[in-house]
């Protein structure tokens, strides 16, 4: 640890989510366990990641993310304000991970819940994810496959600008790092892509595949693992199926009235209808490119960045 990370100990953790209480879990996954807290005298706000360590795979993750969280920074990555390894008062190994607090939650709780994301909110939050995804693979010192991305690992702050976090399977292109080594999962089932089931190392491409089915996903609220999708029919498929023509007959109902209540009807531009469509079309299409099969064939991010950007800017111009 250097001079920018705050020293903290297992007793100052157990403080600041009032001893690890139920009340305060605010995430668990396999590794580990989030919870709401304060930390130091001015009682700041942080998420504390504690690791499961008696599971396969959790330490491995802990070392993963300090790693690659001490050499990138980024405003659409989630910033790590300190770690914590040591033991708790039974004398068991004890690791943790203290991240900024996102008030709004994850992305996953936006798209599956009641209360709908505006259209300019969902393709700046997906603009803002591209963004994270460029720099990790192309701007930090050394290339970033992130490896596990899905909208639960994506956390909204106060202003809803997206920040991507959970680095708990990521590995470091062209280094012989220990952490590469590590024998891990790759991935999630439905976000990961189709050569990582078959044995094939980790790359930027499989992060661009996973991207694809987070857009649509974000764009129809269906997740890949939906009912809908069996039988032969994937959520590649599906977006395909509804390009140029019938792209509206797979957003969700709120996102239809948004569109036709804001755009059109307030505006009293009915062409806007027409811009909207276009917009639309060309976001499902950039995840139909994502998301081929071969990794070669797939979009590259830098042109997705450029891509939604000019998309918010049409739709922002109405």
């Amino acid at each position: 640890m250097d001079g920018r990370f705050l020293k903290v100990s297992y007793s100052q953790l157990l403080k600041a989510p009032n001893g690890f209480s139920k009340a305060n879990l605010i995430g668990k996954g396999g590794f580990s366990s989030v919870y709401k807290g304060t930390l130091g005298e001015d009682d700041k706000l942080v998420a504390v990641k504690v690791l499961h360590l008696q599971n396969r795979g959790a330490e491995r993750s802990f070392l993963a993310e300090c790693e690659v969280l001490r050499s990138i920074r980024h405003r659409n990555l989630l910033k790590i304000i300190t770690s914590c390894s040591g033991v708790d008062f039974q004398g068991n190994d004890f690791k943790a991970l203290i991240y900024e607090f996102m008030p709004n939650g994850s992305l996953h709780d936006w798209v599956h819940s009641s209360e709908k994301l505006n259209l300019v909110q969902r393709i700046n939050i997906l603009h803002n994810v591209a963004s994270a995804l460029d720099y990790l693979h192309n701007n930090s010192i050394t290339s970033i496959v992130h490896g596990d991305l899905k909208p639960s690992n994506i956390l909204l702050d106060e202003d809803m600008v997206a920040h991507v976090g959970d680095f708990g399977l990521a590995r470091f292109l062209g280094t012989n790092s220990e952490v590469n080594n590590s024998s891990v999962v790759k991935g999630t089932i439905g976000y990961a892509p189709p050569e990582y089931g078959l044995g094939n190392d980790m790359t930027s491409s499989g992060d661009i595949y996973s991207y694809g089915i987070l857009l649509l996903e974000v764009m129809t609220s269906k997740n890949p693992t939906d009912d809908t999708f069996k039988e032969g029919v994937s959520l590649h498929n599906f977006a395909y199926m509804a390009l140029p023509d019938h792209v509206n007959d797979i957003i969700n109902v709120e996102f239809q009235n948004f569109q036709h209540e804001d755009s059109i009807d307030v505006k009293g531009k009915p062409s806007n209808a027409k811009i909207i469509e276009e917009c639309m079309a060309l976001t499902v299409k950039i995840r139909v490119s994502c998301s081929v099969d071969s990794p070669s064939q797939r979009m590259n991010i830098e042109n997705v960045v450029h891509d939604l950007q000019h998309i918010l800017d049409t739709i922002q111009g109405i």
